[in-house]
């Protein structure tokens, strides 16, 4: 036995076809400002790059001078270089982040 569908059903298969064939518009500048500021926060702080740079500068420091002068001399060109290091990489996340909300990505 042949079934026949409902006409019914078909009108309501063609507004659903048609909203998904349609493209996604960029949103407000605002809006991807908004993101771009929440992805910029839960990137790495830049306190946090300063400590490790620190860090590392420090020990760079004591094995090549073997004295406090330039353990403490590694320790704050390390900060530095971390601390300025992850603000460039906080900006360039803020800037990736807002292109691509404005490109509708």
């Amino acid at each position: 036995m042949l079934r026949i569908q409902p006409k019914w059903a078909l009108a309501a298969v063609i507004p659903l076809a048609f909203s998904l064939a349609t493209p996604a518009y960029a949103q407000s500048e605002a809006d991807c400002a908004a993101r771009a500021d929440r992805a910029q926060r839960e990137s790495n702080s830049v306190v946090g790059g300063a400590a490790v740079g620190a860090v590392g500068g420090a020990a760079v420091g004591a094995i090549l001078g073997d004295s406090r002068k330039t353990t403490k001399r590694g320790a704050a060109l390390g900060a530095v270089a971390g601390g300025t290091t992850n603000a460039v990489r906080k900006n360039k996340k803020y800037k990736q982040v807002y292109d691509d909300c404005m490109a509708g990505r």
